[in-house]
């Protein structure tokens, strides 16, 4: 039934035709059809097409008058019915736009929120890079302060600002938002539940790729088949995720230490320990405020943060023109050369440490949620870059005038008249910086969570203007509970500086693999430009990892073991999740045993309307059959809701329920599948999103009504033979650009479509008698609905869980009946996440065998 679907979700053209074989009367969903979305089957043959719809047939039509009622029609590609509701679309959605006023309001903003941790790098760079190596000439200073430049320069600036930046998803960052970018535009998730009309989502923006480059089309068509390719990505993709998580652990240890150790300089008294304790004070209280949200907490601090990059800036060029403007000769590069030649593995060593300067990175494209490009590409352009330039080359000039100073070199720099407001705004601007990360892990959760990698979490949401600006209680309390461990357990900048750029390193080489996967996939980049990409930045972060993994034996790994279990966790989640789907979709109940058991389902309807959450997308789940068995009568309307994160950020409202019949016009049985975005908000009550779905509901059947009288006039107009002539130039186009037919009964019902081969000779009175019939049929059935409004809605829920068979491997039954089942018992359950009223809700458990 769908033969031209594949192909022409690649290539659309509108002026293309294809032949299948259409039953008028076939408006209900049917399971072996569909099926074969999902690779498991189905027919293109006209009796296979019967066979499946032969149970919608009135009682008195035997299968000879079912198969003369059979045409062929040749039509454009098919309109899905869903597709067909997304027709009622007023406008398209788009990203917002930012005025210049409010751009310059929101660079205020990024400078607390993004900016904070690659603000405060200078507090302990050259502390780190000198720790083992300690600086021994001028030349040495010069060729450590070149390293950093040019790495400020290529990856904050050239790889960040100018180049990942624009791979962000509608406005969304971070690793998860590549991931689903990647989903968009190529089948690669791992859970089958995508559907053709997912694409007709106005948000959606596919970028098909074009005839000339075979390789985009070919690259596409081999990650849609290789179901290990779509695992590498995947397992890359939360490596990365974990690695993101333990750096937002590292960054608020490092950051806050680093600036209480100033104490140390200005009181001789204060000893490591003092430091730890202030250090532990600091953090409890920072994590405690980060529930008063993004914008409130952004609006306060960004004024704080640009004083101390006016600091920074300040102090430099004092330095500069104190201790001499020989430092401007560290850009050129030829000292890097000269730094490599003459003490190689002190040099090497370093890198490690010159990392730390391009640290936050990740956060100017993971935060992106928050703010727009503009907003992060203006303030560091224009304000972070420079400061940070001046700031380093102040403490490069202090250094070669007092080579023997090899800690605590920025706060030894700062001229003694300014010595405590400089460590006072220091320090609140490393206790800023302590939430940098945090802000981009809660995004990269709420992301994960929508494409069924992390477990549910509760999820606040502080900004009524900005849906993306949210808060994570458990989340935080376990960032704050881990760092407390990092900072007890380490003690110093040092040690923590080391595992610091492993975790910086980790997220930075996973993000340069998407985004090369994007620029062959979707940008379509010239290969020469994307191998150059991934040589120039790969090659480089691998260099730098190199120096880094040279210290895992002092402590380093601990943070990887960490981010291990991180990965393990949500690897585990996403497996049982696929395989609990794949169960469900096996199970699902056949269309001819709801056949058999007729209207009333072989059991009492009662008034009212049921709202059953499952989450098939297509066919009538297994659970319903528990439900039948289980329960003394059902109601006399069955909605299936199936709540669908698609991998868009946003949803609009008009678009967000799809419906199509499931059974015949009698059985009173609707699929709706509710699509959210995951950065949609649920934040609909029970009585709004009922009446949403219900005024949803009658929007459909008034279409599938019209259709019906569209199909009925244009069958009354011409006769058999000219109409399968011209069927193919009777279309119908959607304001997104989608073509249907209205030759096609794609929304007729079962029983309510006359055969248009045999009533070609309609009189004109009995195509009125049809239209009012047609008229009170619609009539009847919305008034059935209004009545089972009121008898009242209530809330089918099942509880489906998964154990491993007696015969599976030792490691999944250890895998699916402990781990898994552990994250599914803890995890935030499923009626606090959709909302459900208690007084309505009834639930049934099932367990599948997998």
């Amino acid at each position: 039934m769908e033969t031209g679907s594949g192909g022409g979700g690649r290539l659309p053209k509108t002026e293309s035709a294809e032949m299948r074989w259409v039953v008028p009367g076939g408006a209900y969903e049917e399971d072996e059809i569909d099926s074969s979305d999902d690779g498991v089957g189905g027919t293109d043959t006209p009796t296979a097409a019967l066979g499946s719809r032969g149970g919608c047939s009135d009682a008195d039509e035997d299968e000879e008058d079912s198969l003369l009622r059979q045409r062929l029609v040749r039509t454009g590609p098919r309109a899905d019915s869903f597709d067909v509701e997304a027709l009622d679309v007023p406008g398209l959605y788009r990203h917002q736009e930012f005025t210049v006023g409010r751009s310059i309001v929101l660079a205020l903003q990024t400078l607390g929120v993004v900016f904070g941790d690659v603000g405060t790098s200078p507090l302990y760079t050259f502390d780190i890079m000198f720790n083992k190596y300690p600086n021994t000439s001028k030349e040495d200073v010069l060729g450590a302060l070149s390293l950093v430049i040019y790495t400020l320069i290529l990856i904050p600036f050239l790889k960040y600002t100018l180049i990942v930046l624009w791979g962000n998803d509608d406005g969304e960052g971070g690793i998860f938002a590549l991931y689903s970018l990647i989903c968009r535009n190529a089948k690669a998730s791992l859970l089958p539940n995508q559907l053709p009309s997912d694409t007709r989502i106005t948000s959606f923006q596919l970028k098909v790729p074009s005839v000339e480059l075979e390789r985009s089309l070919r690259i596409k068509e081999r990650l849609e088949t290789s179901s290990m390719l779509k695992k590498l990505l995947l397992m890359l993709v939360l490596f990365g995720t974990s690695m993101v998580i333990a750096d937002g652990v590292v960054t608020p240890a490092m950051s806050v230490m680093s600036a209480v150790n100033g104490l140390k300089v200005g009181i001789s008294s204060v000893n490591e320990g003092e430091v730890v304790m202030i250090t532990v004070a600091f953090l409890i209280v920072l994590f405690s405020l980060q529930r008063f949200g993004t914008s409130k907490v952004g609006l306060a601090v960004g004024p704080t943060l640009f004083i101390w990059f006016c600091c920074l800036s300040g102090i430099g060029i004092y330095n500069i023109m104190t201790y001499g403007s020989e430092v401007l000769r560290a850009f050129n590069p030829i000292y890097i050369y000269y730094y490599f030649e003459r003490n190689p593995p002190q040099a090497w060593m370093s890198l490690g440490g010159c990392l730390l300067c391009a640290t936050g990175s990740e956060a100017m494209f993971a935060d992106l949620c928050y703010f727009s490009v503009r907003s992060v590409q203006l303030t560091f352009v224009c304000l972070v870059l420079p400061c940070l330039l001046l700031g380093y080359l102040g403490q490069a000039a202090f250094l070669m005038e007092n080579l023997t100073k090899n800690e605590q070199v920025f706060f030894l720099s700062i001229p003694s008249q300014v010595f405590w407001p400089v460590v006072f705004i220091a320090t609140l601007a490393a206790l800023i910086a302590s939430r940098t990360m945090t802000t981009a892990i809660f995004s990269i959760i709420k992301q994960a969570t929508a494409l069924g990698c992390f477990p549910r979490l509760k999820i606040i949401h502080t900004s009524r203007k900005f849906m993306g600006q949210i808060y994570i209680p458990v989340m935080n309390w376990f960032l704050l509970v881990s760092c407390l461990a990092f900072v007890t357990t380490f003690g110093s900048i040092n040690e923590i500086g080391n595992a610091y750029g492993i975790a910086e390193l980790g997220v930075m080489m996973m993000t340069t693999i998407l985004v090369t996967i994007i620029m062959l996939l979707i940008w379509q980049v010239n290969i020469i430009v994307v191998l150059c990409f991934l040589t120039l930045f790969l090659g480089l972060e691998l260099f730098f990892f190199s120096s880094v993994l040279g210290s895992v034996a002092d402590g380093s790994w601990v943070l990887l073991v960490f981010a291990a279990v991180l990965y393990l966790v949500m690897y585990i989640w996403n497996y049982g999740t696929k395989l609990k789907y794949e169960t469900e979709v096996k199970q699902k109940l056949s269309m001819d045993l709801m056949m058999d058991l007729g209207c009333n389902l072989g059991t009492v309807r009662a008034p009212g309307i049921g709202l059953l959450y499952n989450e098939l997308v297509r066919g009538v789940p297994a659970i319903f059959g528990h439900f039948l068995t289980t329960m003394p009568a059902i109601h006399s309307m069955i909605i299936f809701v199936c709540i669908k994160w698609v991998p868009v950020p946003v949803v609009p409202q008009n678009e967000r329920f799809l419906f199509r019949r499931v059974c015949p016009k009698n059985y009173h049985m609707f699929r709706c599948i509710a699509r959210y975005g995951y950065k949609d908000v649920r934040k609909e009550n029970p009585q709004t999103f009922e009446q949403l779905l219900i005024e949803s509901l009658e929007k459909f059947i008034r279409r599938e009504a019209q259709e019906r009288s569209l199909e009925s006039d244009e069958n009354g107009d011409i006769d058999s033979e000219e109409e399968i002539a011209s069927t193919s130039s009777r279309v119908l186009v959607g304001p997104n650009g989608s073509i249907y037919s209205l030759g096609v009964p794609l929304l007729a019902d079962c029983a309510g479509v006359s055969n248009p081969t045999l009533g070609s000779n309609t009189s004109l009175d009995g195509s009125l008698d049809e239209t009012m019939d047609g008229r009170r049929s619609l009539d009847n059935e919305l008034s059935f609905i209004h009545k089972a409004k009121e008898s009242g809605v209530v809330y089918l829920l099942g509880h489906g869980d998964i154990r491993a068979r007696k015969e599976s491997f030792f490691a999944k039954k250890l895998v699916i009946n402990y781990f898994y089942a552990f994250l599914r018992k803890n995890c935030r359950r499923g009626i606090a996440t959709l909302s459900i009223p208690h007084t309505r809700l009834m639930q049934v458990a099932m367990q599948y065998m997998v």
